[in-house]
């Protein structure tokens, strides 16, 4: 085969991880992989998100199979830490997204060109997958991929399949979030209060909690962010990490660092945020 051959990259072939929680599922796409595509090495297999986000960072994988159902974070979950974390010099992973059948799920992977494939995993549709992977592989060796777009193809799927990514999301007819029931930071959960929405400049996920920053005071809330999002009008408040959002209209400045990274500031509050470049495409004058 030529140098330019896709199945044999340079630097010692291509690699790839398997984030799968069900070991026999992983050894048996691992297995059917090296039938498929005898170049591409397995530099490890974990069965839980947040093991594929840290081993992804330490391995960079030039593909990561990710199934979308793993404890802690989903498949989904974890692509979007991944993104938030990955090295700026770095072009993200080749990303395909194992799931069980689900037409919604798969519709959207279409949708969005993202690859997938479904289990059990069939010959045939793998080596269509693998061959994509070659082309993408060889497409990157000649020319990295485009600023934004990697980052704005997961955006785009992430806002189509919220969560685990099989099912459709809630109805819009859900009722927006006026009034916040929340416990004072600091006060050991003894002081609550309706914090409303109307003063609320930013949320951020901390541990078990979420932050609810208003001018001059912190609250904490148990509900995860996730589930705050399709309660809050996005034109209003802005995703601009997978752990913050923020109010449109308080944004103040932001600066970019000597490593590309962009850090916000919201008027009424005295700490800096950082964007992750999966939301940085909202601020392409930057």
């Amino acid at each position: 085969m030529s140098p330019t051959d896709p199945s044999l990259p340079a630097a010692g072939g291509p690699t790839a991880l398997i984030a799968e929680d069900e070991p026999l599922l992983a050894a048996a796409l691992a297995a059917a992989l090296a039938r498929a595509w005898p170049a591409l090495r397995i530099v490890a297999t974990v069965g839980d998100g947040a093991s594929a986000v840290r081993e992804a960072l330490a391995r960079a994988p030039d593909v990561l199979f990710l199934d979308i159902r793993m404890p802690g974070l989903s498949g989904l979950e974890a692509a979007a830490a991944l993104a938030d974390e990955w090295p700026a010099a770095q072009p993200l992973p080749a990303l395909v997204f194992v799931t069980a059948y689900d037409q919604y799920a798969v519709q959207a992977f279409e949708a969005q060109a993202v690859d997938y494939l479904q289990k059990p995993v069939q010959a045939d549709r793998l080596q269509k997958t693998v061959e994509r992977l070659q082309a993408l592989l060889a497409a990157r060796r000649s020319a990295p991929p485009a600023g934004d777009e990697p980052y704005a193809q997961l955006r785009r799927l992430l806002a189509a399949l919220p969560g685990s990514g099989t099912s459709p999301p809630a109805p819009a007819t859900v009722a927006p979030l006026r009034l916040i029931p929340a416990s004072e930071a600091g006060s050991g959960g003894t002081v609550l209060r309706m914090v409303p929405v109307d003063e609320v400049l930013a949320f951020e996920a901390a541990d078990k909690y979420v932050r609810v920053l208003t001018a001059g005071r912190e609250y904490l809330i148990r509900t995860p962010l996730k589930e705050l999002v399709p309660q809050l009008d996005p034109e209003v408040f802005w995703q601009i990490h997978r752990a913050v959002l923020v109010r449109a209209a308080a944004i103040d400045t932001l600066q970019r660092n000597p490593a590309g990274q962009l850090h916000l500031a919201v008027r009424g509050l005295g700490e800096r945020f950082v964007v992750s470049r999966l939301y940085a495409g909202r601020f392409k004058a930057m």
